[in-house]
């Protein structure tokens, strides 16, 4: 039987870290067009396991970015997409079956080493000739679909990519919104659904993503996006390190 088979019981106080998590990462996700799963993802694996706090935060984040995209699909770039879907989808049962078969203490350690590399590298501004082009399409969307469905956080390649492809803020959003509802999907499917022991978290996710969103709107044009992006990689920063930690400390 796999770990995720009974699911993880999730106490009150769990609850309200867990509402939390989904309503700041809904926050800074409507703030600056990224950053969900960032934020959500590693206190959710904290919360309910690498299996269930992964598989929660695809379902969680593929709502925000169907939501997102409702008023920007227009701009998707589908010629671009293309490369980026189809090598996620190469990807995803890699990083479904790291997930749910190496041991709890490494899995964990794994996330957050890669969500801590990820973020620095976002950090950073790292630019490659290698990151530009269709092979760096292939390479981002590969990358992004296996840290989504291992990690719940497939974004950063894919940021990777758009800078060195010089994509502008207003190019970014809405087909980094379409990648982030494919490659969901896929991890979805491939993982399933999250053991969560009853309706009670879903309705909390839900009403966590609502007040997020809510608060998001409102905040955009009072918090200036620098700031906004400073917030979102530093509480992502902060996440990834915890949960290497947890996970060295449990080896």
């Amino acid at each position: 039987m796999s770990r995720r088979a009974v699911g993880r019981r999730v106490s009150g106080t769990a609850q309200l870290v867990l509402f939390g998590a989904v309503t700041l990462g809904a926050l800074v996700q409507w703030m600056t067009g990224m950053g969900f799963a960032l934020v959500a993802a590693p206190v959710l694996v904290l919360l309910l396991g690498p299996g269930d706090g992964v598989a929660l935060a695809n379902c969680v984040a593929g709502v925000i970015c169907l939501v997102g995209l409702a008023g920007g699909w227009r701009r998707v770039r589908l010629g671009a997409m293309v490369p980026l879907v189809v090598a996620s989808a190469c990807t995803v049962p890699a990083g479904v079956w790291v997930a749910g078969n190496l041991p709890e203490p490494l899995v964990l350690a794994g996330l957050g080493c890669l969500v801590t590399l990820a973020v620095l590298l976002v950090m950073w501004g790292t630019r490659a000739p290698a990151l530009g082009g269709v092979g760096g399409a292939l390479t981002a969307g590969a990358a992004g679909g296996f840290m989504n469905a291992s990690a719940g956080v497939g974004g950063p390649p894919v940021s990777l990519y758009a800078m060195n492809a010089g994509w502008s803020v207003r190019e970014f959003v809405p087909n980094a919104q379409f990648y982030g509802i494919v490659v969901n999907v896929f991890s979805v499917a491939a993982n399933g659904l999250p053991e969560l022991g009853g309706g009670r978290v879903w309705w909390l996710a839900g009403a966590a993503l609502a007040v997020g969103s809510v608060l998001g709107r409102a905040l955009t044009e009072r918090v200036p996006e620098r700031r906004a992006r400073h917030l979102v990689l530093s509480l992502a920063l902060t996440g990834g390190v915890t949960t290497l930690v947890k996970g060295l400390l449990a080896a």
